[in-house]
């Protein structure tokens, strides 16, 4: 293995290796859309971890956040190449 593919390897481990954040991005690639209560109760984690989740995501640009006056709204970023790739990689494990 190149010193490269070694690289993008722990980028993708490090993007990917936490349980708790498969199971949100497995919830939005499901569903496009979901408030982050919906996450929360879906998941059966607290509001912090939920939230650094959330927010990492939307760093990788996977997830998008809107404000509908209190209640927050997540999408996932079906655009994304990315995304879509992995929305199609989760689909096919899910059947």
């Amino acid at each position: 293995m190149s010193v490269e593919e070694r690289e993008n390897w722990f980028k993708f481990e490090e993007n990917f290796g936490s349980k708790a954040r498969i199971k949100i991005l497995k919830i939005l690639a499901l569903n496009i859309e979901q408030s982050i209560s919906q996450i929360i109760k879906d998941t059966n984690l607290n509001h912090t971890c939920v939230r650094k989740h959330l927010n990492y995501l939307k760093a990788l640009n996977l997830v998008q956040e809107k404000t509908f006056g209190r209640i927050k709204i997540f999408r996932y970023k079906t655009e994304n190449i990315k995304a879509k790739s992995l929305k199609n990689f989760i689909e096919i494990w899910e059947k």
